[in-house]
């Protein structure tokens, strides 16, 4: 479920909490289903548990899951987090294209880098 790429220049917590935003956003991980523990991730994933538990926050914090006192930290995904979502990507594609329509790069050019990855 989760991988540590440890050539990536992002930290640990980082990694962590852009892999369980996508597996909430993607429906992998339902609404209210019960996050893995930080003791049991940590473990899994040879890290110290404070990386986990930061990177738990983070994502707490974004509004991806809410922890229950006792219980754990479960998923609380809504419509509105993907709508925010799409909302900046929206906001960093534009970014792209008018960067590369003041290079001169072709619409046609664009479409075949876009046909590449889609």
């Amino acid at each position: 479920m989760i991988m540590i790429d440890y050539k990536d220049t992002r930290p640990i917590y980082e990694q962590i909490t852009h892999r369980f935003e996508q597996l909430i956003l993607r429906g992998v991980l339902k609404t209210d289903e019960q996050m893995p523990s930080v003791r049991t991730l940590a473990m899994e994933l040879s890290i110290n548990p404070n990386t986990i538990q930061r990177g738990y926050t983070e994502l707490e914090r974004r509004g991806f899951i809410y922890s229950v006192k006792g219980r754990g930290n479960f998923v609380a995904y809504s419509d509105q987090l993907l709508d925010e979502k799409r909302t900046e990507l929206s906001i960093k594609l534009r970014g792209i294209l008018k960067e590369a329509n003041e290079l001169g790069i072709s619409k046609a050019d664009l479409m075949a880098d876009i046909s590449e990855v889609f």
